[in-house]
């Protein structure tokens, strides 16, 4: 197989790129991925250089299979933690960075990270490896892909826990909330009776009825969340200019407002199946304005519009009382130094078990009657 290295998503056709998206979702998407780069929001700069690799047969000029990575120099950015790692490597003064990522940048949602017809997941794994000792890479890391039950060599599977909600075929949010106990139902509508009794009301906006007022005043709530933890915003005000104008019918903005001052926002993006929340900010805090507004908004917009599943984004007990529910997320990960292996193998098979453990945990939280059946 012969391996391509693209520096630029521009350098790769949208025709080949929907040709091997075999799984098309918000998250494969072409613009997606080009509105990341051309924004600027992903680059040299950012710490994440793009480092595509283009997959063909040696006796062939079609491409086989395209796989968006990215050489890292830091571990911000992709929701699987492996600073551990890094520490580890530092106090040994032998270098961790710079790593191969196959992610979608800033977003930690499981989709499929190779796009082809006829090159199997698991054959990815050899050739990445190969690919990482010949290009003095430390590592690479395959993050929120499809679980397989294929072993390889020195490849260490992780799991995470994530809070899902998924939709049973509810009628409305009244009929979710009756499958909930008394007790917890009886919270989740005090929640949201306080968002009228504080005078706030909640408008939904489509992509492409988004206005630059509108726009600019997310962007606002965006940032102030990030800089409130000490942090610069991931994503630039282009991106999302330009995310808009190519995606507008993937977009979701919800935007709160008190005796008329826009006052919080909540950003998503969803597809004819899944509901993604991905960006909350505000600029006044209201007590369960932002449950509100990231997860009771968001099960009433999947149940109108027919969605199975929403994921409001990762972490986060408090989703477990509404009705989400935990579910593993897997990620592979090979690393070159051979000192490392047996410790970071170790460290995956033990996480392995906790999550799992702190999975069942969750699963006994769940604001629902025991004996409903429709679930």
């Amino acid at each position: 197989m012969k391996i391509e290295i693209v520096k630029s998503i521009s350098d790769i056709t949208e025709h080949d790129w929907q040709r091997l998206n075999c799984d098309p979702s918000v998250f494969s998407n072409y613009q997606f991925f080009q509105s990341l780069e051309s924004s600027g929001s992903v680059s040299n700069d950012q710490g994440w250089q793009p480092h595509h690799l283009q997959l063909r047969n040696n006796d062939s000029s079609e491409i086989n299979a395209i796989l968006p990575m990215y050489v890292k120099s830091h571990s911000w950015g992709e929701y699987v933690f492996d600073w551990a790692w890094a520490d580890a490597y530092q106090q040994h003064n032998i270098p961790y960075y710079p790593k191969l990522v196959a992610t979608t940048p800033f977003t930690p949602v499981t989709s499929h990270k190779l796009l082809s017809k006829n090159v199997a997941f698991t054959d990815v794994f050899e050739i990445l490896t190969h690919h990482c000792q010949h290009q003095q890479l430390n590592s690479w890391h395959l993050l929120y892909c499809s679980p397989t039950e294929h072993e390889a060599e020195d490849v260490y599977q992780r799991n995470t826990v994530q809070f899902h909600w998924l939709n049973y075929n509810y009628r409305d949010f009244e009929d979710f909330l009756s499958r909930f106990t008394a007790r917890k139902r009886k919270n989740t509508r005090k929640e949201r009776l306080s968002i009228t009794q504080q005078n706030i009301d909640v408008r939904r906006i489509i992509g492409k009825d988004i206005s630059e007022a509108e726009l600019t005043f997310f962007y606002l709530t965006y940032q102030l969340t990030y800089l409130k933890r000490g942090h610069t915003p991931h994503l630039s005000f282009e991106f999302f200019q330009s995310i808009v104008q190519k995606l507008p019918e993937h977009i979701l903005l919800i935007i709160a407002s008190c005796n008329g001052e826009d006052v919080a926002c909540a950003w998503y993006f969803f597809d004819d199946k899944h509901l993604y929340g991905r960006f909350w900010g505000c600029t006044k805090s209201y007590n369960n304005l932002h449950f509100e507004l990231c997860y009771y908004q968001g099960i009433e917009f999947c149940i109108e519009n027919k969605l199975c599943l929403f994921h409001p984004g990762t972490q986060g007990e408090h989703k477990i009382q509404r009705g989400f529910e935990p579910k593993l997320t897997t990620s592979y990960h090979w690393i070159k130094h051979a000192g490392f292996r047996p410790a970071i193998k170790a460290f995956c098979l033990q996480e392995q078990q906790q999550m799992r453990t702190y999975q069942a945990q969750c699963q006994q939280l769940l604001p629902f009657n025991s004996n409903d059946e429709n679930r």
